[in-house]
């Protein structure tokens, strides 16, 4: 698991189509990231339980709380430009320090998706993401 920490830093230091992408919501930082599931290493993709294949997608999810990687209930979904919408089921991943909230969600072909995620700290307020990000399958 601590590869996989590793990795997903590495993923979104080393990829410019993956910059760094994070919503403030006061002193809450959430950060995302959605990549195609084959950037993941088979041993990787083993151990979080995520299928990599070339129409499949992976939602990653950081949230910080003054600074420090907190829980959260994290849900969603993601909408294609028809308008079909799928919910995202995210699964916590902790590794030392860090949490991550993965989700997978497959595409049909290159596309444009739109991804709306909620997120609440304890009991406080749901704050909602919104982004969208073109995909494409790999041949």
């Amino acid at each position: 698991m601590r590869r996989f920490a590793l990795f997903l830093c590495a993923l979104c230091l080393a990829l410019p189509a993956l910059a760094e992408r994070k919503q403030s919501f006061g002193d809450l930082d959430v950060h995302y990231s959605a990549f195609n599931s084959s950037f993941l290493q088979p041993e990787i993709a083993s151990a979080t339980g995520l299928t990599r294949g070339k129409n499949q997608g992976v939602l990653n999810i950081a949230v910080l709380k003054a600074g420090r990687a907190s829980t959260a209930t994290v849900s969603g979904a993601v909408t294609d430009l028809l308008g079909k919408a799928r919910p995202l089921s995210f699964k916590q991943v902790t590794e030392g320090g860090a949490i991550y909230y993965l989700a997978q969600f497959p595409f049909d072909q290159q596309e444009v998706l739109r991804f709306n995620v909620k997120v609440q700290v304890g009991d406080g307020a749901t704050n909602s993401l919104d982004f969208s990000q073109e995909f494409f399958p790999d041949p």
